[in-house]
């Protein structure tokens, strides 16, 4: 997530955004609980769209690329408080609760947690946090309230115990579709290997058997095609892609086009 507040340090935080924001890339490392306060939340990864308005509350699966979208909604603000459940926490959790940890998860990466009593409660309480972050109550108690959360999400839905307590490694998977999905994204390579279920040595040295060449400039040259392709046919300008393709500056992305094809993005003609 970009910016946001920390009220509990690496395991709370609060996301106020007063304008339209998008983010190419968010890498959830860990699962989390978002607590959708005002506005409009959305997420989009290589297989799913799911969005949440105010009150609504997302559990986002660990391991995952998404672009975000965070909307005011009606002239209000945007405002989420994020959750993060680490996996250290989740597995002592397990251990003090006596559960088996679940089966590897084939569910639904990302899900709307069902509207409960319970949950508007604790929906409630997280408020005050955000409200006095600097008050040391907060640091003592910031624990009890992410370990009631997942008690309520066991509450709600029984069936979250497989997507919480799948400890697994994520397995090795199609390295050719999964890259040809999400090649826009500006991870590190590092992150690509961790996500496809690799080290980073076995992630590059099967990258070089399937697209025979290195990650780093199979992905320079793929994200450029695209955006050759998105201006030549789709009439996109530069500045309104570059983002949305891995480049972190229209000057790079300019530079890396140009230097690739001969003529700078504004240059280029059918």
């Amino acid at each position: 997530m970009t910016n946001p507040t920390e009220i509990i340090p690496g395991v709370i935080f609060y996301s106020f955004f007063s304008g339209i924001r998008k983010e190419k890339v968010g890498f959830f490392e860990h699962s989390t609980l978002v607590l959708q306060v005002s506005g409009q939340f959305s997420i989009e990864t290589a297989n799913q769209k799911i969005s949440m308005k105010s009150g609504e509350i997302m559990l986002i699966r660990k391991n995952q690329l998404g672009e975000l979208v965070k909307m005011p909604v009606d002239g209000g603000d945007y405002q989420t408080i994020i959750i993060c459940l680490k996996e250290d926490m989740l597995r002592q959790f397990a251990l003090e609760e006596q559960i088996e940890p679940g089966r590897k998860y084939t569910g639904q990466p990302n899900i709307k947690i069902p509207e409960s009593e319970f949950l508007r409660g604790f929906f409630q309480s997280v408020i005050p946090y955000v409200h006095h972050p600097n008050e040391k109550i907060t640091k003592q108690l910031g624990m009890l309230k992410v370990r009631e959360a997942v008690h309520l999400l066991l509450h709600t839905m029984s069936e979250l115990k497989d997507f919480l307590f799948d400890f697994s490694e994520p397995h090795k998977i199609d390295l050719e579709k999964f890259m040809l999905s999400n090649f826009h994204f500006n991870v590190p390579v590092e992150k690509f290997a961790q996500l496809t279920g690799r080290s980073l040595a076995g992630f590059k040295r099967d990258f070089q058997k399937t697209f025979d060449t290195s990650p780093r400039h199979w992905l320079q040259t793929r994200r450029l095609e695209e955006a050759r392709h998105l201006i030549e046919n789709k009439n996109r300008k530069p500045s309104e892609i570059y983002l949305d393709l891995g480049f972190e500056s229209l000057a790079h992305f300019s530079h890396s086009f140009k230097k690739e094809f001969g003529k700078a993005p504004t240059e280029w003609t059918h």
